[in-house]
């Protein structure tokens, strides 16, 4: 019998590269539903959910996400909704049997001048970055969740962290956008109505680390087949860039030729975050995409499938 997963925010960019991967599978049904077929942050609809459908595991990618901007204008909005999702998909999954849930959550739940590489431990170890803070602590809680549900119910779980994600489905918008998706968009655009510059926020000079959605996905089933008693688990490249040469490598995939100007005035948010992977990587997992392949392989998917003619 062919084990049912149920992979919540499908549509997503994380959900749809677990889509990709986990239809490779002959022995996995996939269980999938859209927002309008069943509202994540409505406790009713999701227990009737998991009542009605026999889901052997659950891979919690639903979310509302966002750049800095967004994080800072929406902040009630992103710890409400993320809020109300953790704890109805997880209670739900526990309540009606389902045998182990991994639950996506993100580098931002470390503190802001955490020492790198970023090591599992420093979770809760100090301040957060003030910009994205409501998104953030709205994901330690779903971490706190599936430890408290493996304690006192031994219900598997997996809490797995990536560093900053890209890649084919992103969010390709002005102000939802993180920043390779939006710098890319930006310099495309430029481009197309041959603007002489283009300002990118900050000063250019935090690092950051990239990893490819894909990559994302392979060590999902990784750390599901590994490890069950709510364990963090880090996921990245290994390596960071600045985001000056990030916006340099993407403004020559794009082809601009024009100016990059830095706006100090706007934020930088955390100066850092490298993650430390040895986790993952003590498994044989590493990640196969490079920054400078996954660039040029989600600017080909950005123009075929959301850049205007």
């Amino acid at each position: 019998m062919a084990k049912r997963i149920f992979v919540g925010g499908h549509r997503g960019l994380v959900g749809q590269a677990l889509v990709r991967r986990l239809s490779e599978d002959k022995d996995v049904e996939l269980v999938t539903r859209t927002r309008s077929e069943l509202d994540l942050a409505r406790a009713v609809d999701v227990d009737a959910f998991f009542a009605n459908e026999r889901i052997d595991e659950v891979y919690l990618a639903a979310a509302r996400v966002g750049g800095i901007l967004a994080n800072d204008t929406f902040s009630a909005d992103f710890i409400v909704e993320n809020l109300h999702i953790e704890l109805n998909v997880i209670d739900a999954a526990y309540r009606r049997r389902v045998q182990k849930l991994l639950f996506m959550g993100s580098s931002c739940i470390y503190p802001r001048l955490a020492a790198q590489p970023i090591v599992e431990e420093a979770l809760l170890t100090g301040p957060l970055e003030p910009t994205n803070s409501a998104y953030a602590v709205a994901k330690i809680a779903g971490i706190e969740l599936c430890r408290a549900y493996q304690k006192q119910h031994g219900f598997r779980s997996v809490c797995l962290m990536p560093s900053n994600l890209y890649g084919p489905g992103d969010t390709f918008d002005a102000f939802q956008s993180h920043v390779l998706p939006a710098l890319m968009m930006r310099f495309h655009e430029a481009k197309v109505r041959g603007q002489s510059e283009v300002v990118v926020f900050g000063t250019g000079t935090p690092r950051r680390e990239f990893v490819y959605v894909d990559d994302v996905a392979d060590a999902a089933l990784v750390a599901m087949k590994h490890f069950e008693n709510a364990e963090i688990v880090n996921v990245g490249l290994g390596y960071d860039v600045t985001i000056r040469e990030l916006a340099a490598h993407i403004a020559n995939v794009v082809g601009y030729r024009g100016s990059i100007v830095f706006d100090p005035k706007k934020p930088d948010g955390t100066p850092q975050k490298l993650l430390d992977v040895s986790r993952l990587a003590a498994l044989g997992w590493r990640a196969k995409v490079s920054i400078g392949d996954g660039i040029e392989r989600t600017y080909r998917w950005y123009v075929e499938h959301v850049a205007k003619p």
